[in-house]
């Protein structure tokens, strides 16, 4: 009988902890009476003005990729979130991992941190630069408790780089962009491999226990909201490796996808179902801890789906990696109870850069003057349908990218050098130049086969040596019909205010890789390999040779 009733104990618990559960069975009155039951005071939920922030980010979630846009693949969480939410339908990110976050976390564009090209790999000395604020460190000095759950990928060559020197209390993830989502392992490059595993600065081994990363995470985050007082203000960042590659995901979530031929998509699509079940426990365990009624909850994706690995930006054209706008137009939506125009859909501009300034201000904290922000507060914009504060958004120049090989002056007008990769959007218009990456359209049909199918894309084979593209998205959202040939002045335009930005941007950071980064010397683990000893010694060693010098100077003397 004993045996019977802990099994019976367990099966509850394995419920709670996965298992879709409706909301409605959390009611305000339960939610009151199971907080009472564990020794909390009725109305504990209800505290200061400052609200609890939650903000979730998908990783490769692809545009067309959720249930309110059209997608086959069924997320009945995000749907209802967002349904009695607000959508934001003209919502931008950056195309690939790290531009998103650290974008996010400061609130600046690349060209302003120095993380305008690609992405900080595992091997480089390299990480967001420490005399940028981020947004943790902001809600801190407003009394927030911070946490973080999940991919990190802003670099972590020296422990100062690290989440937890970064404004946050607590970190338990990844530190890199990808790895298995079960070992939680990652190879670099043929015998470059370690462990990417963490709970604040070290190796979580004991966590190592073959759980799928989704779900790993969302436990994290049950017992973060389980131990914390729902009386003090906190700020939970889930930033969950779902559904980039490899993918991967528990056979259960499959079963509504095996009519999905293609191997990709069907593998993509339980993961994605995997992630919404996670995020509708998550909304389950801030009712019933007493934080829903006064949090902010945030979902994006970190940038466009990636067609070859299952994921969808139809009808928009290209793909993760490029600044077409399947690469760089989100998922988004914001859901709260403090809302005031619930259930409405937000077609004013958003960029990732405004949650930093917007989160600040409603927390009642202060952004110093010094702190020259890319975004903008754009909480009456959601909240209150106001027109937003922004007119234009620089999606990137990268200077160091691959040059289009007819690029030049001349082209742009003796404006910008157009073999330069870049792309900026200013009211309806959006100018490329350069190199713009993968530029098809990828209709659902090219998902009908075994495997990977070009033959259904759409492509238009532009005239050769082309390096400016001029589009009005508004009403050309799928970047059809070039008009750069037929408003030549509106082209100038765009391109002297690249001009302008590019004028304040900072030197790219994108070191080589460095040797000493490899796991194998660090314990088989990924993490911080540049030590203050390896400061002083370069500095001693400079100071070697300055003396040195200096002898040789006497002598010549």
């Amino acid at each position: 009988m004993l045996a019977v009733g802990l099994l019976a104990g367990l099966s509850v618990l394995s419920i709670l902890a996965y298992g879709y559960l409706s909301w409605d069975s959390l009611g305000p009155g339960e939610t009151e009476a199971r907080r009472t039951g564990m020794g909390e005071e009725p109305g504990a939920g209800a505290s200061s003005s400052q609200p609890h922030i939650v903000f979730i980010l998908a990783d490769d979630q692809g545009f067309r990729d959720v249930g309110y846009h059209g997608s086959e693949i069924r997320t009945p969480t995000l749907d209802k979130l967002a349904a009695e939410g607000v959508k934001l339908e003209n919502y931008y990110v950056q195309p690939m991992c790290t531009p998103s976050r650290s974008q996010f976390i400061t609130g600046k564009y690349q060209i302003h941190t120095g993380l305008q090209h690609s992405i900080i790999r595992p091997t480089q000395p390299n990480c967001l630069p420490l005399d940028n604020v981020t947004l943790p460190q902001k809600l801190k000095e407003v009394g927030y408790s911070t946490h973080m759950v999940g991919k990190w990928h802003l670099g972590f060559y020296r422990r100062e780089c690290m989440p937890t020197q970064r404004g946050f209390d607590t970190f338990f993830g990844s530190l890199l962009g990808s790895g298995d989502y079960y070992t939680h392992f990652k190879c670099d490059s043929p015998g470059i491999c370690g462990y990417d595993l963490y709970e604040n600065d070290n190796a979580a081994w004991d966590h190592d226990n073959g759980i799928y990363s989704t779900q790993m995470y969302t436990q994290k985050v049950q017992q973060i909201l389980a131990s914390h007082n729902p009386r003090k203000p906190i700020f939970l960042y889930i930033a969950y490796q779902a559904v980039h590659s490899p993918l991967q995901a528990p056979g259960k979530y499959f079963e509504h996808y095996r009519s999905i031929n293609n191997i990709n998509r069907r593998r993509y699509a339980a993961m994605l179902a995997c992630l919404d079940e996670a995020i509708n426990n998550v909304t389950l365990a801030l009712k019933k801890y007493g934080y829903y009624q006064n949090s902010i909850i945030i979902y994006s994706s970190d940038n466009g789906g990636q067609p070859m690995a299952g994921g969808s930006n139809w009808p928009l054209r290209g793909s993760k990696g490029t600044y077409w706008e399947g690469g760089i137009r989100a998922v988004g939506f914001v859901h709260s109870p403090l809302l005031k125009n619930k259930g409405s859909v937000c077609k004013e501009l958003v960029h990732i850069t405004d949650w930093f300034p917007t989160l600040i201000t409603l927390a009642e904290g202060q952004i110093d003057e010094d702190i020259q922000l890319d975004g903008y507060d754009i909480w009456e914009t959601i909240s209150e349908g106001r027109r937003s504060p922004r007119v234009d958004i620089l999606h990137n120049i990268d200077p160091i990218y691959t040059k289009a090989k007819n690029g030049s002056w001349a082209a742009g007008y003796g404006i910008w050098n157009t073999a330069i990769q870049s792309a900026i959007r200013v009211n309806h218009w959006k100018l490329l130049t350069g190199n713009p990456g993968y530029s098809d359209w990828v209709p659902p049909q090219a998902f009908s086969n075994a495997g990977p199918n070009r033959w259904h894309n759409e492509r238009v084979s532009w005239s050769a040596g082309k390096t400016v593209w001029l589009f009005n998205i508004t009403a050309d959202p799928y970047e059809r019909v070039d008009l750069s040939a037929r408003y030549p002045d509106v082209v100038k335009q765009l391109l002297r205010r690249l001009s302008q930005f590019n004028k304040t941007a900072v030197p790219v950071r994108y070191p080589p890789k460095d040797p000493r980064s490899n796991p194998k010397l660090n314990g088989g683990v990924w993490g911080p390999w540049f030590k203050e000893e390896d400061k002083k010694n370069k500095s001693d060693k400079s100071k070697g040779g300055n003396k040195q010098k200096n002898k040789k100077k006497k002598k010549g003397n």
